[in-house]
């Protein structure tokens, strides 16, 4: 199966799909919100946000000094884009691996395992 367009390799790994999930559902998050929200290190947090920001996909903010500094983030519209484009490409593996291709082999191991259960009856009556 190959890959289908729109999925991010970069977006996939489950700690930046969690924060631009979490960004893309508001207009700013402040960091503290989006730490807590993910149960998240500031350092963890840090390296994923910068990470994400290299790309393009998001937009930081410092506001304020000293113990009143605020950092804030959102999605920029590449990151939006990008985003909604790996949830298509993530619908689509999950509609490819549909009821159809689930079914042949939960029947073939629903029958061995009946065959089995039939054979290790015959053995119990047997003793």
């Amino acid at each position: 199966m190959s890959t289908p367009s729109g999925f991010d390799e970069l977006i996939h790994p489950s700690t930046r799909l969690s924060v631009v999930a979490l960004l893309a559902a508001t207009e700013w998050a402040d960091f503290p919100f989006i730490r807590d929200s993910l149960s998240l290190s500031d350092s963890a947090l840090s390296k994923q946000l910068h990470t994400l920001e290299e790309a393009g996909y998001l937009e930081i903010r410092k506001e304020g000094g000293g113990r009143k500094r605020r950092t804030k983030v959102r999605l920029t519209s590449r990151g939006r884009t990008a985003f909604e484009g790996h949830v298509a490409a993530l619908r689509a593996i999950v509609e490819g691996a549909g009821p159809t291709a689930v079914a042949a082999p939960a029947t073939e191991s629903a029958a061995a395992a009946s065959g089995s259960g039939q054979q290790h009856q015959r053995a119990e009556a047997g003793r």
